[in-house]
């Protein structure tokens, strides 16, 4: 018993606790990463799949051609945010350090991709107003990182 209680001392030890705390973050991150490649491969086979029935057998009696053309634009920023995140999740992994910089550009181009598949006629101007200063909040953090960068 007294072995037990000494093994579990032993690991408690801020060092080996830490080191333990590092190991389960960097599996962790590999889960991620390789969870986030199997989702930008379905991504991308949705897309494909999309195009083909939406836009290339494009029927006259289905939606206008503008609207599947706007969904094919939010799927593509869907596996660019995909890729982003693929990109902080690795960028994790090499340096231990989670890059701001990249963590607000993603979610620029969340935000970006929201704006952009926008259906106006089902929004409000609370809405519109909310991603306007979202899209000026993520803006000026950028600028605040990027000027903070090239100083150092």
């Amino acid at each position: 018993m007294r072995s037990l209680f000494r093994q579990i001392r032993k690991y408690v030890k801020n060092e080996n606790f830490l080191h333990g705390i590092e190991n389960i973050e960097e599996i962790v991150a590999k889960l991620l990463s390789i969870t986030m490649i199997v989702v930008v491969f379905i991504a991308i086979i949705d897309l494909v799949f999309y195009i083909i029935n939406k836009l290339l057998i494009w029927n006259i009696n289905e939606a206008s051609f503008n609207n599947n053309l706007f969904k094919t634009f939010g799927l593509f920023l869907n596996i660019l945010i995909a890729l982003e995140i693929l990109e902080n999740i690795t960028a994790y992994l090499r340096k231990h350090v989670i890059h701001v910089e990249l963590v607000i550009a993603t979610s620029l181009i969340a935000v970006a991709r929201k704006i952009i598949i926008l259906d106006l006629s089902k929004t409000n101007g609370l809405q519109v107003i909310g991603l306007g200063v979202a899209v000026f909040a993520l803006s000026i953090s950028y600028w605040i990182i990027r000027r903070s960068h090239r100083r150092t």
